[in-house]
């Protein structure tokens, strides 16, 4: 029966149905890929994107550091060395269960708060 559906020296209708089936599986995936990519939330770039990279929000984090600090200027590059110290080799998750291990905490306008994830937000409000 598949030579019935084969032009001579052609390929069956068989093949080339499931190739394009596979070829449209992958162009799905691939876009699944990048779409959310191209359509999600981009921040301008700045010199402490290694540490600011960690966030799931830098505008949330960001207002947080700008209650932590209210109009105080600080030193961002400061912040950032101390910072990269405390993350070197080690996720910021990792940092903040140190910091709640050590009781290292800061109260934030009611809310207690990891005191790196503090700091970091400091960092997020310094660069909007």
């Amino acid at each position: 029966m598949s030579d019935l559906n084969r032009k001579p020296g052609g390929l069956s209708r068989r093949s080339v149905t499931i190739g394009g089936g596979i070829a449209a599986a992958l162009g799905i995936a691939a876009l699944g890929v990048t779409v959310p990519r191209l359509l999600g939330k981009h921040y301008r770039q700045t010199p402490y994107d290694d540490i600011l990279g960690q966030l799931k929000d830098r505008d949330a984090a960001a207002r947080l550091g700008q209650a932590a600090t209210g109009p105080a200027k600080l030193d961002p590059a400061g912040l950032a060395r101390n910072l990269r110290r405390r993350l070197e080799r080690r996720t910021l998750a990792d940092v903040t269960d140190s910091d709640l291990a050590q009781n290292h905490l800061v109260e934030v306008h009611g809310w207690v708060l990891p005191e790196t994830v503090v700091l970091v937000s400091i960092l997020a409000a310094t660069q909007n």
